[in-house]
Order: C-alpha cells, then structure tokens, then sequence
C-alpha cells in the first residue's frame, strides 16, 4: 500500500551557486558518501531528500543527513534512511522506499514513493 508520494525539482546552477557560497552547507545536506558528486547528481540527490520529506508529510526534525541516496553499480539509485527519518517512517509504518532520479535542461528532479 502506498503511504506517502513525494517530488521535487531543483534548478542545478542555482543549487551549485548555493554551494560554492556556502562550502559548510554540502556537510549539513549530504552524507559523505554522497559529497563527491557532480553537481547534477548532488542535486538529484538534494531533491530525493526533500521528497522523502513530502512523502512522510514534513515532519518537523528530520535530519537531512539521515537520508542518503545510494547509486547501485548499474546506476540505479536506493535511499538508506536512519535517525530521525526512520523513525518518522516506522511511525507511519513505511517498510519500502521507491526513488527515480533524473536530470535535463538545468534541472534535477526526484520522485518517491513510500510503501507500507
């Protein structure tokens, strides 16, 4: 059943301008698995972030570090959620997480579906 569907888009330039403005904000949003990306894909991954947000209704507290987007090997890519994501999850009985990423014409986008 699905509990939660969330999406957000994120205009790449304008998120790389914010990082290279603000060198201590890669370390507030990213896990360090995930800082070594390009652009496009940290901010693919940014916006995963924010959609599991949406799909577990913005609960005050989460913690942007306790999701991590995973690329597999083949490029497909997984959440691994912790800490205060998990625990709003598990309250709202999500057992599954689907996430499809995507970038083009200076945009990345992230949809997300939790499944209970």
């Amino acid at each position: 059943m699905i509990v939660g569907i969330g999406v957000d888009l994120v205009n790449i330039g304008r998120f790389e301008a914010a990082l290279v403005r603000t060198p201590a904000l890669a370390t507030r949003l990213f896990a360090e698995s995930e800082r070594s990306g390009q652009p496009e894909s940290l901010a693919a991954s940014f916006a995963a972030k924010e959609a599991v947000a949406k799909a577990l209704g913005a609960p005050p507290g989460l913690s942007w570090t306790d999701v991590e987007v995973i690329r597999e090997p083949a490029g497909c890519p997984r959440l691994e959620i912790r800490g205060t994501v998990a625990d709003a999850a598990s309250q709202r009985g999500i057992r599954r997480w689907h996430v499809s990423l995507s970038h083009d014409a200076g945009m990345s986008i992230a949809m997300v579906v939790a499944e209970g």
